[in-house]
């Protein structure tokens, strides 16, 4: 097991510690006041300093947070948010980092350096709000907008495959995979609880509303009437039973899930697949990040969490080691060792 995080001691902290003195400005009805507003919640339980925390984001609308939270920031370059929490977790490796991104932001511009971040593991939390377009830039088809969808940079609709967000965190070997709902308050903040407790690469995807160019983005299957029958939460060793009148459940057939009901062909709760979130291979995580509405109730919850040592760990152990066996080192002497010469 890693090891646990060392706390500081500080005072007892609430959520209006965590509020700056910023006005927070997004649409009216913008799914991202709800993720501010639990991330707010859910900072004093770590008991970490106020001066110990960083929020790091890229372009975008989420790009805003940091603004919004009373802690250190950087509002970063396009994409880049991931490497900058790199570079200050190497430095820094005692500060609690938050990598906040959108769809775009993240996926596009940011994929190679959200992939690098999370196959060294390092020890960030990285929130990624998913409404399935750029925003900002005033409603272009995004790396995660479906298929034939028509925006403004699609007029004719688009004809790129999707990526799927936490497909892509696990193939990277992310150690912790999340998904929640802007709207789902309780569960979000209790999924950003367990990303900040986990020690390592940490990815959440938030489903979002962009009320003003996709609004409705995920409605089909988030909204209250409907949730119960068209989502899966998920729970660590707990069968995966969905529906209102829980008689729904997710079998493996050889290779593949289907959906069964409960009684109906000799079906028992035995049948039915039971979600082990700190299994050590990807394997049913994967195949949970597949799962897509209307053929499958769309899962939610903490997918994987496994201990991996860390980027900073790893890093540190060859520092030592090389201090040990070639000493302190000297930087002068390095850099006039071997060829140098003097420009005249």
């Amino acid at each position: 097991m890693a090891e646990a995080l060392t706390l500081p001691v500080v005072p007892p902290l609430s959520r209006k510690d965590f509020v700056s003195d910023q006005e927070v400005r997004w649409c009216p009805g913008c799914g991202d006041y709800s993720i501010l507003a639990q991330t707010q919640k859910v900072m004093p339980d770590f008991g970490f300093p106020k001066e110990n925390i960083v929020f790091i984001s890229g372009i975008g609308c989420s790009g805003r947070l940091p603004y919004y939270m009373n802690t250190y920031g950087f509002h970063s370059i396009h994409g880049r948010a991931p490497t900058l929490a790199t570079g200050l977790k190497a430095a820094r490796p005692d500060l609690m980092v938050w990598v906040i991104t959108g769809d775009g932001d993240a996926l596009s511009i940011g994929g190679n350096h959200v992939l690098h971040s999370m196959r060294r593991n390092v020890d960030i939390k990285l929130i990624m709000f998913n409404n399935r377009i750029y925003g900002l830039t005033k409603g272009q088809a995004s790396p995660t907008s479906e298929m034939g969808k028509r925006t403004k940079s699609s007029p004719a609709g688009t004809i790129d495959q999707p990526v799927m967000p936490l497909s892509i965190a696990l193939a990277a070997e992310a150690t912790f995979v999340a998904r929640s709902v802007d709207t789902h308050t309780e569960h979000l903040q209790a999924t950003f609880e367990s990303a900040g407790r986990h020690h390592g690469s940490a990815f959440v995807e938030v489903l979002q509303n962009c009320n003003i160019f996709n609004d409705g983005a995920w409605r089909a299957f988030t909204e209250r009437e409907v949730r119960d029958d068209r989502m899966l939460f998920l729970a660590h060793g707990e069968p995966m039973i969905f529906g209102k009148d829980r008689d729904k459940g997710i079998r493996l057939r050889g290779l593949h899930p289907e959906v069964v009901t409960i009684g109906e062909d000799g079906v028992t709760v035995d049948d039915l697949l039971v979600h082990d979130e700190h299994a050590e291979d990807p394997y049913l995580a994967f195949m949970l990040s597949r799962l897509s509405y209307p053929e499958f109730p769309v899962p939610v919850g903490v997918f994987r969490s496994v201990d991996h040592p860390t980027h900073d760990k790893l890093m540190q152990a060859q520092i030592d080691e090389a201090r040990a066996k070639s000493g302190e080192g000297d930087l002068e002497a390095l850099l006039n060792d071997g060829e140098t010469w003097v420009a005249s």
